[in-house]
């Protein structure tokens, strides 16, 4: 049973709403319409399928179009001169000159039938079909198993019912359905978590018997599947529905070793459901996938690094153990190298230390250059996600805040005399004297003038101003110089001020 802590519910046919039923059917785009009619016309039979017809249903628009037919691939290709055709599923690519992306290019599909799954990914071997009904019991779940064309809905395993009762249900015999193709039972959990729909028992109990199967399918196919689990808004739901069904151990076992693995008095939650409490921040934050990721497995390294039990159990350099799984796994999922290497330095910093009165500038900065610029915002992201998986009520505290003051104010440019279009070089060479004292003072008074009316930080202008001062007595150049840096302060303080104030901190 799904943990009641984590979701209040019971049970694992997750139901989060009712059916959103549109008032009329979604128009099919003209473009659809079109090569529907010429098929048709051709004396062939053409329907739209797949998940465009159930995104149809729903009132939502289709990211892409199938449609399938009894004609052909050559026959389709005679039908639609601008195509490609390359591949083993009797599938041709019809350009339609659409300058919309979802139907520039439409997928047109000959029915087919499959045989024997040896791989328990691909068929053996694609065969002809002699009619929709055939082509759509091969598909993987109801609510994809239905067609549509202007005249008629074909739903032989009651497809839109389920759409209406919210139901994920394999077509069939779900123990089949696995059984031809592994990936489905990743892909009957990223449908339920996307939708917010439920897994129909006797699909979730064949899901549970078939799990071992995920064995041998690629790394890359399960990458995929669980990348859309991660940015779906319900994504801790779907990892927790990923252990129920028993394929969470095949996906990523080094989160589920932290399953009922207490913590200590710092922690309300268990290490697992922690994890998840900090992914469901996360998603509801609306944070990119390397903070979702991160959130999910900053604490991975802790059932290996846990000493004691009780409250005062510890969990030493549990980062760094952390960081080390995250490389593993990730690199075993097929993760790009980049990918790889970001998730997992937020892992390896997520536990940085900050208290106001106690962490200098100088540490943030080298923080900040481990981190890098770039990647400390989405590192504070974790953080705030950690916390709130904690149990605490607040996810940015002022120690928090202040920390984004700090790093803030370290990150900017010093004011400083570098800032100018010229150096000491340009003033001694343009009033042929030697370098001293007297070098700080112009370029001093140039920063004042710059400060002022940063137009002026053009090499020309100071090189003219430059000339100008050189005219003025050590004394007027000293008094010049004197004002120009308590005019700089000034600039600092109220820089210094003004961040402050956009981080609420005093």
């Amino acid at each position: 049973m799904i943990n009641q802590r984590i979701f209040g519910v019971s049970e694992i046919h997750l139901n989060f709403g009712g059916f959103r039923k549109p008032r009329n059917r979604m128009e099919i785009p003209k473009e659809i319409k079109t090569i529907i009619s010429k098929l048709k016309k051709r004396g062939f039979e053409a329907y739209v399928v797949g998940g465009c017809v159930r995104d149809i249903l729903r009132g939502i628009v289709p990211h892409d179009w199938d449609v399938a037919t009894n004609a052909k691939p050559e026959e389709i290709q005679k039908i639609f001169p601008k195509n490609f055709y390359e591949n083993k599923f009797l599938t041709v690519a019809v350009q339609t000159g659409s300058k919309t992306p979802a139907t520039k290019e439409v997928e047109i599909t000959t029915y087919r039938s499959e045989s024997k799954y040896t791989d328990k990914r691909h068929p053996d071997e694609v065969k002809y079909a002699k009619t929709i009904q055939e082509d759509l019991a091969r598909r993987d779940f109801t609510i994809n198993a239905i067609a549509l064309d202007d005249d008629k809905t074909i739903d032989p395993f009651s497809g839109q019912k389920d759409l209406k009762d919210k139901i994920i249900r394999a077509v069939g015999v779900a123990q089949d359905r696995f059984a031809e193709d592994a990936l489905r039972m990743m892909r009957a959990v990223r449908l339920a978590t996307a939708l917010d729909f439920t897994i129909e028992e006797k699909t979730a109990i064949a899901i549970k018997k078939n799990a071992s199967l995920l064995k041998v399918i690629s790394k890359e196919r399960i990458r995929d599947e669980l990348v859309k689990i991660i940015i779906a808004a319900k994504a801790a739901q779907g990892i927790e529905m990923l252990r129920e069904l028993g394929l969470l151990k095949y996906v990523i076992p080094e989160l589920e070793e932290g399953y009922q693995v207490t913590q200590n008095k710092h922690h309300v939650y268990e290490c697992y459901e922690h994890a998840l409490f900090s992914l469901k921040y996360a998603a509801q934050q609306g944070f990119n996938i390397y903070v979702r990721m991160a959130a999910l497995l900053h604490d991975i390294g802790k059932p290996k690094s846990k000493k004691g039990e009780g409250e005062n159990a510890t969990f030493y350099n549990h980062e760094m153990i952390g960081a080390k799984m995250t490389d593993q796994l990730l690199t075993r999922l097929r993760f790009s190298q980049k990918d790889v290497e970001k998730i997992t330095k937020l892992v390896r910093y997520h536990l940085f230390y900050y208290n106001v009165d106690e962490v200098t500038e100088s540490s943030v900065r080298r923080l900040v250059r481990q981190v890098g610029p770039e990647d400390m915002a989405e590192l504070l992201q974790v953080r705030m996600c950690d916390r709130i998986g904690s149990g605490v009520p607040k996810a940015e505290p002022y120690k928090l805040r202040h920390l984004k003051y700090v790093i803030d104010k370290v990150s900017q440019d010093p004011i400083s005399v570098r800032m100018l279009k010229v150096t000491g070089n340009d003033v001694m060479k343009e009033l042929d004297i030697l370098p001293g004292p007297k070098i700080g003072h112009y370029l001093d008074i140039l920063l004042g003038n710059v400060l002022n009316d940063p137009k002026k930080n053009k090499k020309e202008l100071l090189i003219k101003e430059i000339a100008t001062l050189g005219k003025l007595t050590e004394k007027e150049l000293s008094v010049l110089a004197q004002k120009a840096k308590k005019e700089r302060e000034k600039v600092v303080v109220k820089q210094d001020e003004m961040t402050k104030q956009k981080y609420w901190v005093s």
